[in-house]
């Protein structure tokens, strides 16, 4: 039973509402996934000790400015979380990269060799407009340098918080964009907007501002091991599931 300011949310009522928003199989299955995360770091004498935790304590509570215990807490507190429930957390976290790493470690550089490409990275703007006559019309303003291209997200985009980045996407790996925009965006030469192409979401008018390429570096590493342990363990869930 969970207490708030006297409301009470009992556990069936909690698992009711994640069944009735959708929500439960996501965290039954993250529920899962952490017991089969527990079982293969058990068989591989994988642990972790209290000074891991304890460092993992301090460097949270430097990023949330905790600088007093009371300060920690309060945060916890408000959190509806207990010290040993963060530190359980904490554990599981750290259980899980340690697996990670100690699994896939050797498999890092060849995975990238094979899928260098995947890892190369676009500074995307972007406008989506939902009829392509407008799409073509605001692509002939920007070619004919009637309008520029940012002002012309920050007055069409359909998503508000696009508008108000003037069309800024994000920094993007090629492996998270679909195929389609994939094609598009590397064929565009950088600094050049590519003409409408439409998807499920709208129109799309595209402007590759500059590319990156991949090199294997520590956070490229880190993500490698999160591909190939986050594969694993939906095979392992899949196995555990349906076969076991």
């Amino acid at each position: 039973m969970i207490e708030h300011d006297r409301i009470q949310a009992h556990s069936e009522e909690i698992i009711n509402f994640l069944k009735k928003t959708f929500q439960y199989r996501t965290v039954n299955q993250s529920v899962l996934q952490q017991k089969i995360i527990n079982q293969a770091a058990y068989d591989r004498k994988i642990s972790i000790d209290d000074s891991e935790i304890q460092a993992e304590t301090e460097r949270q509570r430097r990023e949330h400015h905790l600088e007093k215990a009371s300060d920690t807490l309060a945060w916890l507190s408000d959190q509806q979380v207990t010290p040993e429930e963060w530190e359980a957390g904490i554990r599981d976290r750290l259980l899980t990269e340690k697996l990670g790493e100690s699994m896939f470690h050797k498999e890092v550089e060849h995975f990238f060799v094979e899928n260098r490409l995947d890892y190369d990275r676009i500074v995307l703007y972007q406008i989506i407009v939902p009829y392509g006559p407008l799409a073509q019309e605001i692509f002939y303003e920007i070619e004919e340098d009637e309008m520029s291209f940012y002002e012309a997200a920050h007055l069409y985009d359909i998503d508000e918080d696009r508008r108000r980045r003037c069309g800024f996407e994000g920094v993007l790996y090629r492996w998270s964009l679909s195929p389609q925009l994939s094609t598009t965006i590397f064929r565009t030469p950088v600094g050049s907007v590519a003409e409408p192409i439409q998807t499920d979401r709208g129109y799309h008018i595209l402007l590759p501002e500059e590319m990156i390429v991949a090199e294997l570096n520590p956070t490229i590493r880190k993500e490698v091991i999160q591909r190939l342990f986050q594969d694993w363990l939906n095979s392992e869930m899949n196995y555990q599931l349906y076969n076991a």
